[in-house]
């Protein structure tokens, strides 16, 4: 057995807690390790704790991808562009949550702080030349070389760190294998149907293969978890305390500053002195029940976010307790997705979000009355405000994807993976839904057969010249760069053809949550005058988001939440001169 793998089954000692640090952060996202690093790099002594089991948090099960326009990532590919694009292109979407302040503060730290972990950590970057914005229609809309990606990472590097760090989602890898957005997945999509690809496929599993038996999990650390394994590498390389299994019960203060932290850990109550700060980076509140009934449209069903049940709202209710404010003024209180419910053989239900098998040609949506609602490839958030919006009041809030024999043959259809993987164990659980014909395929779901079939004649008519007159499928380059190329004239429009048919139910989910604590540009904790709260900041899903609620690219959390964590050492580290 290898060191890695003897790490995560043998008694380890619990390491001490600091009693006192310069900077005590409350979380360990992308955002609170980014304010970790950057704090440790300017000399401080910090210590992150983590109230679950597992350090990341939801930036772990993310895509990796950061929106932060004029990095150097893309401007070492060529890319450049005025500097005022972005502006207008968030000014056009944020409408008038347009904030000058914030929005200023973060196009203007965003590509220092990604030089700074470029060049001094172990956090590095991969260009996204190629990823578009959400919005191609409007003003100011790029179609690329706003965003990057976390690079790959060798597990193995993490040592016995690799064993406290949360894992994908399940439903999203293939045996535990996490896969790359782009090529990575572009392959993986077409094993069947191009050597090249059938020859990176195997290469990759086999590699996995090996992996599980030498390590017991993926050793090819991919998209967020790549992101987390190096922020966790940089921090350790820094001499930042991380502790997992503490969770922070109360802010101390003293003079009207705060001063430290009680926590609740595996040895008891301890208390920490934060001679400089304190940074809540706690995750928001996706898995808050209360909280969401005052902000969530969908209050009437059951919200299944795929962010870890440990996101509670606690940073949100500390920082309450210190006099900061929750915004209730954005457009959308949290980052809206689809979300379908995996039974596992365990009993409990996984999560998948349903973030761009909705644009491969040849799958609908309809609700239980047989109806299209929206653009099925619209990006995630839109789409789920598009069921709001289609859904009558005191309804369940649910949609079913539908799609032919072609189509999961080729894409899978949410956790189900295409052929050859078998999609027995999914039709036996329940999850997916199988009817020999669309009038079968409705009964089993408890869709209007008749509105069902009404629905599919007109879009399968249009469908088979590549149109969609009904939503205007593929219109957009975002659209178009999730279907798939190889349909033409239009990559995300195909008819539903080939029986037998199938079915996934999706309910309302979230990657995250928007509505935070107010915040300056600074990243501190402002009180009900606006007025910054001292030695208190807030940075990820525990500050409010800088978009006013809207989804402007994909990258728009992980971003912010990096710069802001960057911004809020530097601001922590200079009020004091150091």
């Amino acid at each position: 057995m290898s060191q890695i793998s003897a790490a995560t089954t043998s008694a380890q000692p619990l390491p001490t807690i600091p009693q006192s640090c310069d900077v005590l952060v409350i979380g360990s996202g992308a955002g609170g390790l980014a304010a970790a690093v950057s704090a440790a790099a300017r000399g401080l002594h910090v210590v992150v704790a983590e109230k679950a089991e597992l350090f990341g948090g939801t930036s772990a099960w993310s895509g990796g991808w950061l929106w932060v326009p004029h990095n150097p990532a893309v401007r070492a590919e060529g890319f450049e562009e005025p500097a005022e694009a972005p502006r207008t292109y968030l000014r056009a979407v944020l409408g008038n949550r347009y904030d000058e302040a914030m929005i200023g503060a973060y196009l203007e730290a965003g590509p220092r702080m990604a030089e700074f972990f470029s060049a001094e950590t172990e956090v590095k970057f991969l260009p996204g030349s190629k990823v578009p914005d959400f919005h191609g229609h409007l003003p100011g809309a790029a179609t690329g070389g706003r965003s990057m990606v976390a690079a790959p990472y060798d597990g193995r590097k993490l040592g016995p760190l690799l064993a406290r760090m949360r894992a994908p989602i399940p439903e999203t890898t293939f045996m535990g294998l996490g896969i790359a957005s782009g090529v990575d997945l572009y392959h993986f999509l077409h094993a069947t149907r191009h050597w090249r690809s059938f020859f990176h496929v195997t290469g990759r599993v086999a590699r996995h293969m090996a992996d599980l038996a030498l390590h017991g999990r993926a050793m090819r650390l991919v998209n967020g978890n790549a992101l987390i394994a190096r922020l966790l590498r940089s921090a350790a390389d820094r001499g930042v305390a991380l502790h997992e299994r503490l969770a922070c019960v109360r802010l101390l203060t003293e003079a009207g500053r705060v001063t430290g932290a009680e926590l609740d850990g595996p040895e008891g109550r301890v208390t920490i002195t934060a001679r400089r700060a304190v940074v809540l980076a706690a995750g928001g509140f996706p898995q808050d029940g209360l909280r969401q009934q005052s902000q969530f449209p969908h209050r009437q069903t059951p919200h299944s976010s795929a962010a870890p049940r440990e996101n509670n709202g606690d940073g949100l209710r500390l920082g309450e307790q210190a006099g900061g404010q929750v915004r209730t003024d954005l457009s959308d209180a949290g980052a809206w997705a689809p979300v379908s419910l995996v039974p596992r053989p365990d009993g409990t239900l996984g999560r998948f979000p349903h973030l761009i098998d909705r644009a491969k040609p040849g799958l609908i949506a309809v609700t239980g009355a047989g109806t299209r609602f929206t653009n099925e490839a619209a990006p995630y958030h839109d789409f789920m405000r598009g069921l709001f919006a289609a859904t009558p009041p005191g309804q369940p809030v649910q949609a079913w994807l539908l799609c032919d024999s072609t189509f999961i043959h080729r894409y899978g259809l949410g956790a189900v993976k295409p052929f050859p993987v078998p999609k027995r164990a999914h039709l036996r659980s329940g999850y997916l839904k199988r009817g020999r014909t669309l009038a079968e395929l409705a009964r089993v779901c408890g869709i209007d057969e008749a509105a069902l079939a009404t629905t599919l004649a007109a879009y399968n008519g249009a469908a088979q010249r590549g149109e969609d007159p009904e939503f205007g499928r593929g219109t957009t380059l975002f659209q178009r760069v999730n279907g798939d190329a190889a349909t033409q004239p239009n990559p995300c429009v195909a008819p539903l053809m080939r029986a037998p048919f199938y079915a996934v139910r999706v309910v309302p989910g979230s990657l995250g949550t928007f509505a935070g604590l107010e915040t300056d540009a600074k990243a501190r904790m402002l009180d009900a005058q606006h007025q910054p709260i001292p030695g208190l900041f807030a940075v990820g899903n525990d500050m409010s988001s800088i978009m006013g609620g809207a989804y402007p690219s994909g990258g728009i959390t992980l971003g912010p939440a990096m710069t802001f964590g960057w911004i809020a050492a530097q601001t922590i580290a200079t009020e004091t001169g150091i």
